[in-house]
């Protein structure tokens, strides 16, 4: 994954009626969290600041710190890897809300508690400064 020069406003512009003002909540969070302005990565995930990273295997690269991906019916918020079970006390309170071991994926801001998405995406981050 690298980023790239898809200019943001193709990438926030997926969402469109209530979803769309999301977004712009999730850029305001994102920023405020990582003092970073978003660059698009493979052309459709907004990332903040980047990390280098090298698995075990010694295959390395660079990923945004942090990131998510509008939608036309989810928000898909990256975190780290296991958060359900690193943090449970925080995704219980998320409220509604999928998960897979780094997706976060969320229909709707309403219905979730952006104080527990705020320490989320806090905790998650991959190379604290």
């Amino acid at each position: 994954m690298r980023p790239t020069d898809t200019p943001l406003e193709d990438v926030l512009n997926r969402s469109t009626g209530p979803r769309r003002a999301e977004v712009q909540d999730l850029l305001d969070l994102f920023r405020e969290v990582s003092g970073e302005e978003p660059v698009v990565w493979a052309g459709r995930i907004i990332g903040f600041g980047e990390y280098l990273y090298t698995y075990p295997s010694g295959h390395s690269g660079v990923a945004p710190r942090f990131a998510f991906a509008p939608g036309p019916s989810n928000h898909t918020v990256y975190l780290a890897q296991d958060f359900e079970t690193r943090w449970p006390d925080l995704a219980m309170r998320l409220g509604k809300h999928r998960s897979s071991k780094v997706c976060l994926y969320l229909t709707r801001l309403s219905s979730v508690d952006m104080d527990a998405l705020r320490q989320l995406i806090v905790l998650s981050d991959p190379a604290p400064q």
